[in-house]
C-alpha cells in the first residue's frame, strides 16, 4: 500500500478524531468514559470479525501477556479521557501528551539500562521545558478566572492540579506498557493487529465499573437536539460520538499501515505534524484561550520532538548536495 494514502488516513482520522471529541466535551466535559467505551467497542467488534475471526484464529502472543497489556492499555485510554473533567483544556490535552518522550526515555534509562545521545537529551530538555511553559500558563489562567480566596476557585484549581496528575500517570503508565510491548514483540515478532484486537476486546468487561455514568451520559445523549445528515433524525450527541468512534478507527489504522511501510521517523514526523495542525485548528475553530507564552511553549515541545527523531540529519545531506550544485 502506497505510504501517502496511510499519511492520508492519519492526518484525516486523527485530526477529525480530536475534533469531534472536543465538540463531545465542550457540551459535556464528563463524557469520557462513554466516549473510550464507543472506541473500545467499536474497535474490538470489528476485530473479532477480521481478525480473530470470530475468535477461531490461534495467537501468537499468550493470553496472560495480553492481560498484562490490556491493563495498562486500558488505564491509559480512561485516565487520559477522563482528566478532561479536570478543567484540562483540550490543547494543554494535546501538548502535554507529547511529553511522551520524556516518559519513555527515562524509564528505558531505568528498566532497560539505555543510554542515548547528547542531541536526544537536548531534545528532552526542550519538550520539558515547553510542557512547563504551557501547564505553568494555564495553572495561571485557571487561577484568575476569579480570586482565589473564593472557593469555588480553589476548588477548580485543585481539580486542574488533579487532571494534571492524571495526564502524567498516563504518559509514564503508556511509556510502561511501550516497553512491554517492545520485549514481547522481541520474543514473539510484531502481531500488530492481533495486539489491536486483544487490547481493546479484553478491556471491555471493565467498562462494567462505569456502567452508570455511561448510561447516564447515554440519555443526556438522547435528550440533544436532533439533526439530519443522512435523512435520518439522530440527536447531535450520537451523531458526534459516531464521528469521534468512526474517525479514531481511521487514525489507528493508519498509523499502523504507516508503521508497516515507512521508518520510524516517517512516522514520527507524520504525527508530531498531526498534533500541530490537530493544535491550530483547536485553537482557531473553538477559540481555546492561547497566549504567546502558550506559542512559545507549544514551538519548543514540537522543535523538541523534531530533534529527537533527528530530523535535522535528514536534511543536511540534502543541503550539502545543493551546495554542490551550485
Amino acid at each position: 500500500m502506497h505510504p501517502g494514502f496511510a499519511i492520508g488516513l492519519v492526518f484525516l482520522g486523527c485530526c477529525s478524531n480530536v475534533v469531534f471529541l472536543e465538540l463531545l466535551v465542550r457540551d459535556f466535559p464528563g463524557c469520557g468514559n462513554v466516549v473510550t467505551f464507543g472506541q473500545f467497542l467499536f474497535i474490538a467488534l470489528e476485530g473479532f470479525i477480521f481478525q480473530a475471526h470470530f475468535l477461531t484464529k490461534a495467537r501468537v502472543i499468550p493470553l496472560r501477556n495480553y492481560l498484562i497489556m490490556v491493563s495498562m492499555f486500558f488505564v491509559v485510554s480512561v485516565v487520559n479521557n477522563y482528566a478532561l473533567n479536570f478543567n484540562i483544556p483540550m490543547p494543554l490535552h494535546m501538548i502535554f501528551r507529547s511529553g511522551s518522550l520524556i516518559a519513555n526515555m527515562v524509564l528505558g534509562m531505568i528498566m532497560l539500562k539505555k543510554r542515548y545521545t547528547i542531541a536526544k537529551y537536548i531534545s528532552i530538555a526542550l519538550v520539558s521545558m515547553g510542557i512547563f511553559v504551557c501547564t505553568f500558563m494555564s495553572a495561571k489562567q485557571v487561577s484568575s478566572h476569579t480570586s482565589m480566596s473564593d472557593d469555588g476557585s480553589f476548588y477548580a484549581f485543585l481539580q486542574w492540579l488533579m487532571g494534571i496528575a492524571m495526564l502524567t500517570f498516563a504518559l509514564f503508565m503508556s511509556a510502561r506498557m511501550g516497553i512491554f510491548q517492545e520485549t514481547l514483540y522481541k520474543q514473539y515478532g510484531k502481531h500488530s493487529k492481533e495486539a489491536l484486537f486483544y487490547n481493546h476486546f479484553l478491556p471491555l468487561p471493565a467498562f462494567l465499573l462505569f456502567a452508570s455514568d455511561i448510561y447516564n451520559h447515554g440519555i443526556l445523549f438522547s435528550q440533544s437536539k436532533l439533526i439530519q445528515p443522512l435523512g435520518v433524525s439522530i440527536p447531535i450527541m450520537w451523531f458526534y460520538l459516531m464521528m469521534n468512534v468512526l474517525t479514531q478507527y481511521v487514525c489507528i489504522r493508519g498509523v499502523f499501515i504507516l508503521t508497516t511501510e515507512c521508518t520510524s521517523l516517517t512516522v514520527t514526523l507524520v504525527v508530531t505534524l498531526r498534533k500541530f495542525i490537530s493544535l491550530i485548528f483547536s485553537i482557531v475553530y473553538f477559540k481555546n484561550p492561547f497566549t504567546l507564552w502558550h506559542w512559545f511553549g507549544t514551538s519548543v515541545v514540537f522543535v523538541g520532538t523534531l530533534t529527537y527523531a533527528e530530523v535535522w540529519k535528514t536534511f543536511k545531506p540534502l543541503l550539502h548536495r545543493k551546495r554542490k550544485e551550485q
